[in-house]
């Protein structure tokens, strides 16, 4: 029984570092996406275009649900032309 409480205890400490990363993961996702929506790619230097196009892909990959929770993150929101602004 002991045992079981243990593993419970831990598997339960592993959990709130999971959702501690998962926090600070949304935070750097949100920011990103902060970042890039008020970039102007034709003023981007050339080196910066290809870094600044996989995040662009990759914050398109996420479901419309993570993305939001992500900006949430950094209190940040989605205008209606889809345009990322700080408040």
């Amino acid at each position: 029984m002991r045992q079981h409480s243990e593993q419970k205890s831990m598997l339960g400490r592993e959990l709130e570092i999971l959702m501690g990363e998962r926090q600070k993961l949304l935070q750097v996702v949100g920011a990103s996406a902060a970042l890039i929506a008020s970039l102007d790619s034709r003023q981007l230097p050339r080196a910066a275009l290809q870094s600044a196009d996989l995040v662009v892909t990759t914050l398109n990959s996420l479901t419309e649900e993570t993305l939001y929770d992500a900006l949430t993150a950094v209190h940040a929101e989605i205008e209606e032309e889809e345009r990322v602004v700080s408040h």
